[in-house]
This record gives C-alpha cells, structure tokens and sequence, in this order.
C-alpha cells in the first residue's frame, strides 16, 4: 500500500469563509492530482484565528458551505480535515478539526487544551473519533493539545499510525514545537503532520515552515517559511519521500529530507 499524506499551509482571509473556503478547493484539487489520501490544513483554517469574529462565523459540519469539500473528498477518495469554529449542545463554543471523509460523514474533533486566553472566548473540547485512512490509524490534535506529552502518548495507546495537527505556530515557539512534534514521531512510531498557518492571524505571525516526519523522527518534507504550499509525504514500501509545492503555481519544489 502507498501512502500520501499532505498539510495545506494556507493563509486565512479574517472571517471570509467563501473566500477561504475557495482557497481551501484549491488545495485539495492539487492534492487529489498528486493521490492524497489525507490533507491536514491548519488550525481555525477556514475562518482564521479570529477569536472575535469566531461565534458569528460558527461551521456546522453538515452545512451547505462544506458540500463543495464533500463533494471532492468523495469524488477523489481523500480525507480532508479543516479548521473551524463550532457550537456543541449546550451552545459553548470549540476550536474544532473537522474531517471530511470520502463516505461523506464528516467527523468532528474539539480541542481539548486551550491557549492561555482561549478560555474566554472557547471552552475545552473533549476530542474526537480515530480516522481510518485505509489500514492506516490516524489521530486529530490541534496546536495547544500537542505541548501535552500525555495527548500523542494517549493517541498511540489506541494505535495510531498518524498523528495529524492543525496548528498555529510563532516564530518564538516554532523550534521548541517541532522539536516536541518529531521526538513524538520517534518516541510513538507514528508519522506526524504539521499545517501551520503561512500569513498572521488574529494578530499572531505564523512560522509556517508546515512539516512531515517518518515514525524514525526523520523530517520527510517541510516549507522553507510562510509561502503558502502544500508538503506532501508518501509512503512506499515502508520508505517516505516527499516534495513540496509552492503556491500559487504548485510547481514541484526540491523536498527537504534528513
């Protein structure tokens, strides 16, 4: 079995999720060309990180706005997992992943550790279901979650295969999270995926520099900075590689390998 796995480093225009959302088709009609099974975009990516604008820009997982990733994860047999805000039950707000899967289920994931500060706009999530990529087992995990050692620990205690997180990732934080985030993949045996944010955010300047490493912790490709790209990651014959596509051209990119 091949397997491809991809982050969409994409820019979020503040709270225009028809603008975002026709960026976020773009992605995935790349990566549905290059047979992506799975594409991970980042944290809150199809609103933004807006905290202010995030209630009024709610996602319902089977709303209209989302028919269009629907429609494509079926049509190319992709799991496309996108950031968004949602409500639960009790009205409280999530930062949420939201996986969008080729049967056409979408499956939702709340962030279960929040930022110093996101507690006055989100309440805590509590997870989320495992995904199944083919034979493969892959746990959700957005940016806050992956500083707790016991969230991978516990993801690969219920056999994960992929450990796959939207994030959203400064330059003063960046080395010390991909740091954690590769000693993960080596620690667990499971690929991690990173998709970091490529432009500011809600007053945050993203590090982009989106990454995939090996279940050995060794980098299979990453973005060189904040351009957006898509990095992509395959598996064969239990050997990765991987490339990098630049925006807005796609154009191949010489992937980074360690």
């Amino acid at each position: 079995m091949t397997l491809v796995i991809a982050a969409a480093q994409s820019a979020s225009v503040p709270g225009d999720i028809s603008e975002n959302l026709a960026r976020h088709l773009q992605f995935c009609e790349i990566a549905a060309e290059r047979g992506v099974g799975l594409l991970v975009f980042p944290e809150l990516s199809l609103t933004g990180y807006e905290p202010t604008l995030a209630r009024s820009r709610a996602i319902r997982p089977y709303g209209s706005c989302l028919r269009p990733v629907r429609n494509l994860a079926e049509k190319a047999h992709m799991t496309v997992v996108v950031g968004a805000p949602v409500l639960g039950r009790q009205d409280q707000l999530h930062i949420a992943a939201l996986a969008i899967c080729p049967d056409g289920s979408v499956l939702t994931y709340t962030k279960t550790h929040l930022h110093p500060g996101e507690e006055q706009v989100f309440a805590p999530g509590l997870g989320g279901p495992m995904l199944s990529i083919g034979s493969v087992t892959v746990a959700l995990a957005i940016c806050a979650d992956t500083t707790h050692q016991q969230h991978p620990a516990s993801a690969a205690a219920q056999g994960a295969n992929i450990y796959a997180a939207g994030v959203l990732i400064t330059e003063d934080g960046y080395s010390r999270d991909s740091a954690q985030l590769r000693h993960y993949a080596r620690l667990h045996r499971m690929a991690v995926v990173m998709a970091n944010h490529s432009a500011p955010t809600g007053g945050w300047v993203s590090a982009g520099r989106s990454a995939i490493w090996s279940e050995e912790g060794h980098l299979v490709a990453a973005s060189r900075g904040t351009e957006e790209a898509l990095v992509i990651g395959r598996k064969r014959r239990g050997s990765w590689d991987g490339v990098v596509l630049p925006a807005p051209s796609f154009s191949t990119a010489t992937a980074s390998q360690a």
